[in-house]
């Protein structure tokens, strides 16, 4: 005999249809897919948005919240930002051919990973949104904590413990002070195979309508890549951050 519940085969037949989805969906693709009443996919699609599971951009189209496929939503206060970053996220990484990914970070300095949007180069940079990030020596985690008051940043500094991960990392708490003005100085950081040799990133903050830093935009991509075009990556992170500032902060 046949026990599955009708409705919970629904949410799973609906969870690995955008698990296979790499970019957002029409709602008539879900409804072709599922072969269910508009009216059901519909709850469907809204029950996994509340629970952080799913966004739906700008456009209207939706996609499986990267970190749910790893059992790891957002949170609901974050949906706003990240429904309205994916499409430039999209755009970033097609312009650039590089990986683009969407950050925040609590009161701790601690960084979150919200949503990714990978490369399709056959050699590309990649991360588990999970994955730990050492903030100190990373684009993302530069491009937040500079713009910290400095209480927090030397609360930072007095918390963590600076070390090496390649031959290129910066441990020297002056030197990192330096580098954190530099980002503030001139808006974006770059992390130049400090944590992963090989690879380099650059990351743009994101402020919100009041101009505090509330999100960053990173690129991630291989180092000799990087070197080819720096000016321009660098360019396009920047341009890409200031179209999505004036977004409200996640809570």
């Amino acid at each position: 005999m046949n026990s599955e519940v009708k409705s919970a085969g629904r949410v799973l037949d609906l969870l690995e249809f955008l698990a296979g989805c790499r970019e957002p969906v029409s709602f008539s693709a879900v409804v072709a897919a599922l072969g269910c009443p508009k009216s059901s996919a519909h709850a469907l699609l809204q029950t996994l948005i509340g629970r952080g599971h799913v966004v739906q951009d700008r456009s209207g189209r939706y996609l499986l919240v990267e970190a749910s496929r790893h059992g790891f939503p957002f949170r609901p206060s974050e949906e706003p930002l990240v429904a309205r970053a994916l499409p430039i996220m999209e755009r970033l990484r097609d312009v650039s051919g590089e990986t683009v990914l969407l950050s925040t970070m609590n009161a701790r300095g601690d960084v979150r990973r919200l949503a990714k949007s990978v490369s399709r180069q056959p050699v590309r940079y990649d991360v588990d949104l999970q994955s730990p990030i050492a903030v100190y020596c990373t684009a993302t985690g530069r491009a937040l904590l500079a713009f910290r008051g400095d209480d927090e940043i030397e609360a930072y500094l007095d918390r963590v413990s600076l070390l090496s991960y390649t031959g290129f990392t910066v441990t020297d708490r002056e030197e990192l002070l330096a580098v954190l003005a530099e980002v503030r100085r001139r808006g974006y950081a770059i992390n130049d195979q400090e944590f992963i040799t090989g690879s380099t990133g650059v990351a743009a903050p994101i402020r919100d309508k009041a101009g505090i830093v509330i999100a960053a935009l990173n690129l991630g991509t291989l180092t000799s890549r990087f070197r080819e075009r720096e000016a321009e990556l660098c360019r396009l992170v920047v341009e890409a951050a200031a179209s999505l500032s004036g977004c409200e902060r996640p809570r």
